[in-house]
């Protein structure tokens, strides 16, 4: 189902900041009942209003602005607490982030993840690495707390699940992909080959690949799925009935996902990584979802944001 402008919009100039989509209201299909993983069970009918996003992930030079303007020191680039981890030794309380590394077939699961001391945003792999020449790159290694802080100084927000969930299929409503059923490796940057052992890189890209680097969807919207995980406000619970016929909704008051029963803040990121393969993983999907810890980045979660339209402007929505 592909769903048009309202005419009250498409009379008006786009009400939208540069750089930024303007995604007509409408009623979608959010969560997938055929994708095989529980927490996108099940589908739900949910209506979302008229809202602008970012066409664009945002990237290392935006938040270097930010950054340059304020000051802001991001999760990452600080020390974790006496207060909160009272036992840790000194040398294992400096600021760093999660870093991916490819590893050998015999690997244990999730080794491919270490704590690297060093790791931020300016350095994606450690105090050896950096961004230069990598401007129009996504910006990772982003906290919960960072990516709100940004929106709060350019006057954005965090988009909800369903928000973001809505502009990813791009009109395609219950597709499989952004861009239809059938998956291709041209249409995202994901992984090929065998995760995490080799990447083909038949796509072209090891890595992060610069925003912008594979055909938008129907929204004119690029990097929805695959590239980085984006971020949004919902807390995390598992499946969508409690979404049912909802209109806006902006997920649960608490969050609980049971494959991680000790962590009780956990928020709902979408959309896949270049680290997701079709042996693994496999969310480079709008219905996808995982929990994400408010306190950590990685190597591969970034964030774009929404406006949301004034009230004024709402009301002319047919």
């Amino acid at each position: 189902m592909s769903t048009a402008i309202p005419p009250a919009f498409a009379a008006t100039a786009n009400p939208c900041p540069p750089e930024m989509v303007m995604i007509p209201g409408g009623t979608f299909t959010m969560g997938s009942d055929n994708s095989g993983y529980i927490e996108e069970l099940s589908a739900q009918e949910v209506r979302v209003s008229s809202f602008c996003i970012d066409k664009y992930e945002v990237t290392n030079s935006q938040f270097a602005e930010f950054v340059k303007a304020t000051g802001y020191l991001t999760v990452a680039e600080r020390p974790l607490s006496k207060e909160q981890f009272p036992d840790l030794p000194d040398e294992q309380r400096l600021p760093g982030s999660l870093v991916f590394a490819i590893v050998q077939p015999e690997a244990k699961p999730l080794s491919w993840w270490h704590w690297q001391t060093g790791a931020n945003w300016r350095h994606p792999f450690g105090k050896e690495s950096a961004i230069a020449h990598q401007d129009n790159y996504p910006v990772v290694h982003i906290a919960y707390e960072d990516a709100v802080a940004y929106a709060q100084w350019v006057g954005k927000s965090l988009p909800t699940e369903a928000q973001w969930e809505y502009a990813a299929r791009g009109g395609l409503d219950a597709a499989t992909y952004a861009w239809g059923d059938q998956y291709s490796e041209k249409k995202a940057n994901t992984w090929q080959g065998i995760f995490p052992f080799f990447n083909t890189q038949k796509d072209g890209y090891t890595g992060i690949a610069p925003v912008g680097s594979f055909p938008p969807n129907g929204y004119g919207l690029y990097d929805m799925t695959g590239n980085v995980w984006e971020l949004t406000s919902d807390w995390f619970m598992p499946g969508h009935n409690h979404k049912t016929h909802s209109v806006n909704p902006t997920g649960p008051e608490q969050s609980f996902d049971p494959n991680k029963p000790t962590e009780k803040a956990l928020h709902v990121i979408k959309g896949g990584s270049y680290l997701c393969a079709t042996n693994y993983c496999s969310r480079f999907r709008p219905a996808a979802r995982e929990s994400q810890a408010p306190d950590t980045g990685t190597t591969h979660i970034g964030f774009r944001l929404v406006k949301n339209l004034t009230t004024e402007r709402m009301k002319n929505e047919v």
